[in-house]
């Protein structure tokens, strides 16, 4: 599809709704019940059809009927990788709770503080997590005897459906209560984008509970009783992905950047034909990067989705044009369009609208976005704003992300506004740092970092992800394409990127590199 073609189709309704008065909870239980004998999980090698599931949900549903008074509306949930867990999941929203997973491979003291945040007082888990306070824990392994019972409770859709945390400057992990309605915008908004999902397809869910994108990739498949195949915990990521694509022709999947690297050796040996929608996104994402493994991919359109986890999954989109030039700054993929009923403007540091081509901060506004963080006044205060936008007052959001709309409205990603640095005494962007890094190094992967050199100085080091690299001949060819404060102070070389519980590439590990 031509890029001409591509903006013809967005202005003439493309991408536009299907009205529709979908109710979430009602449909994932028609859905359920409708394809009863389809699998629905592919989990540790073992498949579970729709009416397993059923039966798993309509069991830890009396549990909770049992165990949990009706008033008690935000439930802790251990987020184990089996139908337990999955089950418990749609058995809170029949009863019209919301879900707030705890990771058991987190930090004790960060479980602690989100539990202690929600005031959650059950927990219901397939295992148990170490916590140093007495809770109810509700075991979804043992579970009654009962018939399939999935009608739902009726709710409002100002209800919350899920609180995720992200993590905060200060230490302190901050809670995302996403709503019924915030959720629900976002799935009739991405079930009307023009890729059909449907009961055949065999879909790939990577992350873990407590990442925002899980909630999109269980959702979707359930909803149009399609397969989810979910990774073990103690298989090794990539190379476990690559079975699934290879031994059960998976059809949609969505990899991060960082996880697309570690394919990166075997591009020549890669032809998964019957990928056909490819998602991608999370961090920054590279276009020589998405151009090598369109190959491996040929039948698959390649979306590059972006958004925060305040803003409900995605709010953005960016087709990857394979037959063309794709936009992009700095070697990395443009992030397209706002999806349709999300607002997205860029503003500068007096909150004032910047036009097109101009560079600032990207701030949120739709039906997706949350209505702040959980009991948090003071970081509400500094994130979300009014203005006058379209003629009326409208909330927004303050992203932290830099980017400019360019001259025919593509949006373009620079990074973080914690991406860059004043080195120096000048201000540095460490996207631009790496992509001429790239430029010498070619496959090579590489992430700048800003550090705290020995006499308190802020430095730019540079982390090569190869055990091979000749640092003088890198530093040279630098030398001619930045200027002196955009050289490495210091380049490190290692044998993979460290990577965080959501697959994004461990900034906070690589920084310790550089603290003598």
């Amino acid at each position: 599809m031509s890029e001409k073609l591509l903006l013809d189709f967005r202005l003439s309704g493309y991408f536009n709704f299907k009205k529709s008065d979908m109710k979430l909870i009602k449909e994932i239980s028609e859905s359920i019940l409708k394809h009863s004998a389809r699998n629905a999980f592919f989990l540790d090698e073992v498949f579970y059809t729709y009416d397993d599931f059923a039966k798993s949900i309509s069991g830890i549903r009396k549990l909770i009927q049992l165990s949990i008074p009706e008033s008690e509306k935000n439930i802790g949930l251990v987020a184990n990788n089996d139908l337990e867990t999955y089950a418990s999941i749609i058995a809170l929203w029949l009863e019209g709770k919301a879900y707030v997973p705890i990771s058991p491979d987190a930090p004790a003291a960060r479980n602690e503080s989100m539990i202690s945040q929600i005031g959650i007082h059950a927990i219901i888990g397939s295992t148990k997590v170490p916590l140093s306070s007495d809770y109810s824990i509700i075991d979804s392994c043992n579970l009654p005897e009962t018939e399939a019972i999935l009608n739902p409770v009726p709710v409002s859709e100002d209800e919350l459906s899920f609180i995720l945390f992200t993590s905060g400057s200060t230490g302190t992990p901050k809670g995302v209560p996403i709503t019924i309605a915030n959720i629900t915008a976002f799935i009739e908004c991405f079930l009307n984008l023009d890729y059909t999902i449907d009961e055949n397809d065999r879909i790939l869910q990577m992350f873990e509970l407590t990442f925002d994108a899980s909630v999109m990739l269980f959702l979707v498949p359930l909803l149009k009783g399609a397969c989810i195949y979910t990774i073990p915990k103690d298989r090794r990521k990539y190379l476990y992905i690559l079975e699934l694509l290879d031994e059960h022709n998976l059809t949609v999947v969505l990899l991060m950047p960082s996880t697309i690297y570690y394919f990166r050796p075997f591009f020549s040996e890669l032809n998964f034909e019957s990928v056909k929608l490819c998602l991608t996104g999370g961090e920054a994402v590279p276009s020589d990067l998405t151009e090598e493994w369109s190959k491996c991919i040929p039948n698959a359109n390649i979306l590059n989705l972006y958004g925060p986890t305040e803003d409900t999954i995605v709010c953005s989109y960016y087709l990857f044009n394979r037959n063309g030039i794709n936009r992009s700054h700095n070697g990395i993929l443009s992030i397209g369009f706002p999806i349709r009923g999300c607002e997205i403007i860029i503003v500068d540091e007096n909150k004032n609208i910047l036009d097109k081509g101009e560079r600032g901060e990207l701030c949120l506004a739709g039906a997706q976005l949350t209505q702040g963080y959980w009991n948090n006044e003071e970081k509400n205060k500094e994130v979300f704003f009014n203005i006058n936008y379209k003629g009326k007052t409208t909330r927004f959001y303050r992203t932290g992300d830099l980017g400019y709309f360019d001259e025919d409205g593509y949006l373009m990603f620079i990074g973080r506004i914690d991406f860059q640095a004043k080195i120096k005494g000048y201000r540095v962007e460490l996207t631009e740092v790496e992509f001429h890094a790239k430029s010498t190094l070619g496959k090579i992967n590489v992430t700048a970092i800003p550090y705290i050199n020995m006499i308190g100085e802020t430095d730019l080091g540079l982390v090569v992800e190869s055990e091979d690299c000749n640092v003088t001949e890198l530093i040279n060819f630098m030398k001619t394409k930045v200027p002196f404060y955009m050289i490495p102070a210091s380049v490190k070389l290692v044998k993979e990127f460290p990577l965080n519980r959501n697959g994004k590439i461990d900034r906070k590990v690589l920084e310790k590199l550089f603290v003598s």
